[in-house]
């Protein structure tokens, strides 16, 4: 299936490592243009020239935080001064979750959630308000916010919290913006494999359907999926990558 991706424009947050990173590479094997954005300078520049290298598409990076107001709102002035347009926004700027141990809800302190909070879903948002104009203006235009099933299990406060939150924003962003041809999807992956993960965690017993981790590629080929002109019948709804959840039933 054609994805019809070649020439569109992704930026892509939290790019440089881990989800983010593998979204960006599979949408350069489709033929997007990829803007990277991370805090990291060092390792931006790194995972740009790699993809690049890899790919032969164009790969810029740019250091952000998401968690600033202006640093967001320069970013996406950069990205629309060298490419003119972005066509797909990947929100993936966060902390990962599921892989240490949470706070329990007696240690959750006021500078943590808000921390949290602050890069997840307020971050999410701050990138969303500022590309969505652009999308707006060409009438077309992809929103994809990583979350992760926290949403939809305890054992973490903030980590549930956050991903609730990103899910409610996620609705709310499709029903405004679904007239101008912009469809936002959650995806919610479950314990991934990331090159941060230790063999401690590999080592861990599954406890999904298939019996396995899933790699970061894997929820990258869902991203490339709903990213597309094929995802049109697509918005509003979250998309699991987890290799599904044993008993639970959802509907």
């Amino acid at each position: 299936m054609d994805l019809e991706l070649t020439g569109k424009v992704a930026l892509i947050t939290g790019g440089s490592r881990g989800i983010g990173k593998a979204v960006a590479i599979a949408l350069a094997k489709e033929g997007s243009n990829i803007a990277l954005a991370a805090r990291d300078p060092e390792r931006l520049g790194a995972t740009a020239r790699e993809i690049e290298a890899m790919t032969g598409v164009s790969v810029s990076g740019y250091v952000v935080d998401t968690g600033d107001e202006q640093s967001v709102i320069e970013l996406v002035r950069e990205v629309i001064g060298e490419y003119g347009h972005i066509d797909i926004l990947v929100n993936a700027a966060a902390k990962p979750g599921g892989q240490g141990t949470p706070p329990t809800y007696d240690q959750v302190t006021t500078e943590l959630f808000f921390e949290d909070m602050n890069v997840k879903v307020m971050g999410y948002l701050r990138t969303a308000q500022q590309v969505a104009p652009h999308m707006i203006n060409q009438g077309w235009g992809r929103i994809i916010n990583i979350s992760g099933l926290a949403a939809r299990q305890a054992g973490t406060v903030i980590g549930s919290v956050r991903n609730v939150a990103v899910s409610a924003m996620t609705k709310n962003l499709a029903d405004s913006l679904g007239q101008y041809g912009i469809n936002v999807t959650v995806v919610h992956p479950g314990n991934t494999v990331t090159e941060a993960t230790t063999p401690e965690v590999l080592a861990r017993p599954a406890t999904n359907v298939v019996g396995r981790m899933i790699t970061s590629a894997e929820v990258a080929d869902v991203v490339c999926f709903l990213a597309s002109p094929r995802s049109s019948s697509i918005t509003g709804d979250a998309i699991v990558v987890g290799g599904g959840v044993p008993r639970a039933i959802y509907y």
